[in-house]
């Protein structure tokens, strides 16, 4: 199953996150199947590529808590 999850990036007190798509089995930094998205919690900006987040909905991917209110604040599906 492929998951749509957040991928911390960024130095100590300067966290940035990466909206990438992921097997479900996989650690949380681990090997990307495809970047979709960057989320700065610190200015807050989001930026998503949204025609690749909805095909990989369609084909069946999951999202987390987290990237789920991302792209319901970004009025995403």
């Amino acid at each position: 199953m492929i998951k749509l999850r957040l991928k911390r990036h960024g130095r100590k007190q300067r966290i940035t996150y990466r909206i990438i798509a992921i097997h479900a089995q996989s650690r949380r930094e681990g090997k990307a199947m495809k970047e979709v998205g960057f989320h700065d919690p610190r200015k807050g900006q989001t930026q998503l590529n949204v025609p690749a987040i909805t095909t990989l909905l369609e084909a069946g991917a999951q999202t987390t808590e987290t990237v789920r209110d991302l792209l319901k604040r970004a009025k995403v599906s």
